[in-house]
């Protein structure tokens, strides 16, 4: 983790925790700058479940916070009392937790539930992998095929998009599992060699209209804040 790292949310994202800094049932332990912790809060502005946000430091997490998640991991939610964490367990108890809120991030029948979660894990452990590969090389002769590597992940990704979002018109947990990573490829476009167009002209598109998504830029923070998260890397 960069030392350098900034202590809030900036920017939509401020705002965002702003709005949501009155007690509720639920408590969301947020690290602004954590992409696995964004899934879970467009989970939460999507299907608009009231929410405490609370800002954890990673250097120094408060006695509250590791009381009740020992291993102090964000994204965290406790709910009377009790905590869950990894990301997307939590995106799924709160579709579970909270069936009457809408939209549904699991749209349609028992199928296509089991095609999210299918590509949902596709993300998980072939894309967001080649991401990090990329971001780590820093030698120019290992960027070029962890280059090739990430693009055809997205190349295998981008076949089963029906558009504008992965199932068509409804946006759904592929879509959030995947959009943190879109929103922060601008290092990828500045400092290793990747276009969204390299991939094809559909995933531009699908790209360039999931960072639009409402909840998406509600939950990002001004762009100068990522930058020193990857600096070390470059």
């Amino acid at each position: 983790m960069a030392t350098t790292i900034f202590p809030h949310a900036t920017g939509a994202a401020l705002a965002t925790a702003e709005a949501h800094k009155d007690p509720q049932d639920l408590i969301f332990y947020s690290g602004w700058f954590c992409p696995y912790n964004q899934r879970v809060w467009v989970t939460l502005e999507e299907k608009g479940i009231p929410y405490q946000y609370q800002e954890v430091n990673p250097y120094k997490k408060e006695q509250r916070f590791l009381d009740v998640n020992p291993k102090g991991l964000v994204p965290t939610v406790e709910v009377d009392g009790k905590a869950l964490y990894e990301s997307l367990v939590l995106c799924e108890f709160l579709e579970d937790a909270y069936p009457d809120r809408k939209p549904s991030m699991f749209p349609g029948d028992a199928y296509t539930k089991g095609h999210v979660r299918l590509w949902v894990d596709f993300v998980q452990k072939s894309f967001v992998p080649t991401y990090v590969r990329l971001l780590q090389a820093k030698e120019q002769d290992k960027q070029e095929p962890a280059r090739k590597e990430m693009i055809e992940a997205l190349r295998t990704f981008t076949a089963e998009i029906k558009g504008p979002y992965f199932l068509g018109e409804e946006f759904s947990l592929v879509d959030v599992a995947i959009a943190p990573w879109i929103q922060r490829d601008d290092v990828m476009i500045e400092h290793r060699g990747y276009t969204r167009e390299a991939v094809s002209a559909e995933w531009k598109r699908y790209a360039d209209h999931v960072v639009q998504r409402e909840s998406v830029v509600k939950t990002k923070s001004d762009k100068e804040k990522y930058d020193p998260l990857y600096a070390r890397f470059l």
